[in-house]
């Protein structure tokens, strides 16, 4: 192992240690409850039975035993768990963007993190789907600490080598890899078009969260002069004078355009969704997301 290796290797497991102690503690502390609540598993199963004590509903008595002994007995139930949690993130170049306290990256890293060792400490199973213009890669769903550390490690290394997005090819990859319905968070800015569909039936099969990252400077532009944009994934570079009200205006107008079309999108489709920003965060809109959720179950 070269020096340079070496040092990046000891980097990347700094940066995997952070992550951990920042999203770990915030799913201790904040998200296990909320995400128990908001996830059901897919039943009640049959525990125990126990002596009945006053405010046991009637309907719980086992009669059976209760004739036995003479005095009345109720089953007890309790929640068969066991769900598969899936990361859909998008590692897309528009991705590597961010005029804030993160990047959109950075964001959809943690997010995916805190998600993840919520659902480990609920017993569920997490897996990853990373993709861009293809599906880059795929870590089969399983427990435990080391592979949420495994999965943190590829968010934060993984670099795809196509610059563009395809939310329908990764949601088509989901169906046919997790047979079993499974929750599964897309975690994405939605720069992308011809996926409703896809989104549909990938909600029909599974529980499909979406999680759209956003930036500020995505809305509106400062006035700064004369500056040079490039598309991070075409690579395409354009002179765009900031100073103009008419160019802010018409950036401005393009970009509530497609937010409205991508809420409308989302709505048709009957997913759940929540917008995470590189200034704000995501525990509030997670914690508003799951509220909602437990709300309505």
């Amino acid at each position: 192992m070269t020096m340079n290796t070496a040092q990046h290797t000891k980097d990347l497991l700094k940066k995997v240690r952070l992550i951990e102690l920042k999203t770990r503690g915030l799913s201790q502390h904040i998200f296990s409850g909320e995400y128990h609540s908001a996830f059901k598993g897919r039943g009640m199963t049959f525990s125990e039975v126990r002596e009945y004590s006053a405010g046991d509903e009637v309907r719980t008595i086992d009669w059976n035993v209760t004739a036995r002994f003479g005095h009345p007995f109720v089953k007890v139930f309790e929640e068969e768990r066991e769900l598969t949690a899936m990361l859909i993130a998008d590692v897309s170049g528009s991705e590597d963007f961010g005029t804030a306290q993160l990047l959109k990256r950075e964001l959809i890293t943690e997010v995916c993190a805190t998600i993840a060792f919520s659902a480990i400490r609920n017993n569920d199973k997490v897996g990853l789907i990373l993709f861009s213009d293809k599906v880059d890669k795929f870590i089969p769903p399983k427990k435990g600490r080391s592979h949420i550390l495994r999965i943190v490690r590829e968010l934060l290394e993984f670099r795809p080598d196509g610059k563009g997005t395809d939310i329908a090819e990764a949601l088509r990859y989901l169906n046919n890899v997790i047979k079993k319905r499974s929750i599964a968070f897309l975690v994405s800015d939605m720069m992308d078009n011809g996926y409703e569909d896809a989104l549909k039936i990938a909600n029909r099969r599974h529980d499909l969260v979406v999680l759209r990252t956003a930036d500020p400077r995505e809305s509106e532009l400062p006035n700064v002069g004369l500056v040079r944009f490039a598309d991070p994934e075409t690579g395409d570079m354009r002179w765009v004078n900031t100073g103009s009200r008419a160019v802010r205006n018409s950036y401005r107008a393009s970009a509530l355009k497609h937010q409205q079309r991508t809420r409308e999108l989302l709505r048709r489709s009957g997913v759940d969704n929540a917008v995470i920003t590189t200034d704000e965060g995501y525990v509030r809109p997670l914690m508003r997301l799951f509220k909602q959720r437990e709300g309505a179950r």
